[in-house]
């Protein structure tokens, strides 16, 4: 445990900002997952809805400081891939 009155503050903030990245993370991964499911179903319009509120969740995430701005460019490029794979699918069956 801290001694010191400012390592004690230093403390308490870290707890209350490791419970609110973790909240957020946490939201940010679910909302990954529906995206995902969105796509496995093969529903178009859906899935391009849920990746623009997918990609609006990881840039929150960035400008937090919650994720790495490399990794959220890596994880949207991902994503965007995986909806123009599912559309050019889709298409292909027509």
């Amino acid at each position: 445990m801290p001694i010191m009155r400012s390592a004690k503050k230093r403390l308490r903030q870290n707890i209350k900002h490791n419970l609110r990245n973790r909240s957020y993370r946490a939201a940010l991964k679910t909302q990954l997952k529906k995206f995902l499911s969105v796509v496995k179903e093969g529903n178009a319009q859906a899935a391009q809805e849920e990746l623009r509120l997918t990609v609006k969740k990881i840039d929150k995430g960035v400008a937090k400081n919650i994720l790495h701005k490399n990794t959220a460019s890596r994880k949207k490029s991902r994503l965007t891939k995986k909806l123009n794979q599912m559309e050019a699918a889709v298409q292909q069956k027509d």
